[in-house]
C-alpha cells in the first residue's frame, strides 16, 4: 500500500530552461548515489516553468501518457517516479509546472495538481521556512553545497550542507536546516527576503 508523499515547492519564481534542467536532479551530490533508493527524495517536488519550457519537454519524447493538460515523461527518474508536467489555470491565467510523481500511487498526480493550485492561489504572497531553504538549495551552485559524510565533524548521514561566510570573511559549512534567519536572508535574492512567512 502506498502512503502519499508531501509536496514541496523547491524554487520561487519561474525557472529558466537552464534552471529547469539543473533542478531535475537537485540531489545528484548525495552519497551512494547509485546504491540507494532515491524515490522519497524526489517524490512531491515541484516548481514553475515557462510555457516554452513546458512545450519543449512535451516535444522531446512521446509522453508516457497525456490527460487533458497534464502529461508524464516516458523516462523514469528512479523507481516509479517520473516528471509530470501541468498547464493549470490559476487566477485566470495558464501557468506551467514540473513535478515528480510516484506513478505507482494512483492518486499522486491529482494530489499534486490540487497542491500546486492551492499553493499558487494564496491571496497574499508568502513563503514557508522550508520553501526558503529549498529555494536556497536549488539556487546554490554545487561547489557551495554538499551532503554530510564521514569527513564532517558531526556526521549526520544524508543531511544537506551549505557554505556560508561568517565574520571577517570566515568560510564554514553549516547544515541547511540550521540556517538562522539572518543567514537565510543573506542567501535569498532581494525580492524574496522580506516576504511574510506563511503559516
Amino acid at each position: 500500500m502506498n502512503t502519499s508523499s508531501p509536496t514541496a515547492k523547491v524554487y520561487q519564481g519561474v525557472a529558466s530552461r537552464q534552471q529547469m534542467f539543473r533542478m531535475f536532479d537537485r540531489h545528484h551530490q548525495r552519497p551512494n548515489r547509485w546504491d540507494d533508493d532515491a524515490m522519497s527524495l524526489y517524490t512531491g517536488e515541484w516548481f514553475e516553468i515557462g510555457e516554452a519550457e513546458h512545450d519543449y519537454m512535451f516535444e522531446i519524447l512521446p509522453p508516457l501518457w497525456i490527460r487533458g493538460s497534464v502529461f508524464a515523461m516516458r523516462d523514469f527518474l528512479t523507481g516509479s517516479v517520473t516528471s509530470v508536467f501541468f498547464a493549470l489555470r490559476i487566477d485566470g491565467s495558464i501557468r506551467h509546472f514540473h513535478s515528480y510523481c510516484d506513478l505507482s500511487d494512483q492518486g499522486s498526480v491529482e494530489r499534486m495538481r490540487v497542491a500546486i493550485t492551492e499553493r499558487e492561489s494564496r491571496p497574499i504572497r508568502a513563503m514557508t521556512r522550508q520553501e526558503w531553504l529549498e529555494h536556497i538549495w536549488s539556487t546554490t551552485v554545487d561547489q557551495y553545497r554538499d551532503y554530510s559524510d564521514e569527513n564532517c565533524p558531526q556526521y549526520l548521514p544524508g543531511r544537506r550542507l551549505i557554505t556560508i561566510y561568517g565574520a571577517a570573511g570566515a568560510v564554514q559549512q553549516t547544515l541547511l536546516d540550521d540556517l538562522t534567519d539572518n543567514e537565510i536572508a543573506a542567501k535569498l535574492p532581494v525580492q524574496l527576503r522580506h516576504l511574510p512567512i506563511a503559516a
